[in-house]
């Protein structure tokens, strides 16, 4: 009989189990989403997705970054912040309308993200005497600071 009690017995839920829980992607794979393309001949390049295929490729286009309409699988792609608002199987002319008239390039070149691949980029493109006076140079600058350093520990004393 003790069984049965405790069975018709109604106890709260643990509270902890139904907390809202914060979200934890922010990123989505969705239309209108703009994506940097991580491998293939357009690495390196911004593209906005157009349509899904099925589970992992994608449609692409990429009108004023140089990426043809062409269908990309999600894993060489990865998602940026940035989503330009688009309908479903929008046309090139549409994504490039839509593309121009917001700011997406202009705010993509301000993030830390493009600013990095931008630096290994140049980083990159140097030749053997460029890495050779930047080793001069970041040791100038170096002998400069410890300097400064030097002489601010000696005034303390």
């Amino acid at each position: 009989s003790s069984h049965y009690a405790c069975a018709k017995r109604k106890t709260a839920p643990s509270s902890s189990l139904f907390l809202p829980s914060k979200m934890v992607y922010k990123r989505f794979a969705e239309v209108g989403r703009v994506a940097l393309v991580n491998s293939g001949p357009q690495e390196g390049k911004l593209c906005i997705l157009v349509d899904f295929i099925d589970q992992r490729r994608v449609l692409v286009d990429g009108p004023l970054t140089g990426v043809a309409r062409q269908a990309l699988n999600l894993n060489n792609l990865s998602l940026t912040d940035f989503k330009v608002p688009l309908p479903p199987r929008a046309r090139t002319g549409i994504i490039r309308k839509r593309l121009e008239k917001s700011d997406v390039l202009k705010n993509w070149k301000k993030t830390a993200w493009a600013q990095t691949l931008e630096r290994r980029l140049i980083r990159r493109s140097l030749s053997d005497f460029d890495r050779f006076k930047l080793k001069n140079a970041k040791q100038e600058k170096s002998r400069i600071v410890r300097a400064a350093v030097n002489k601010l520990k000696k005034e303390q004393k």
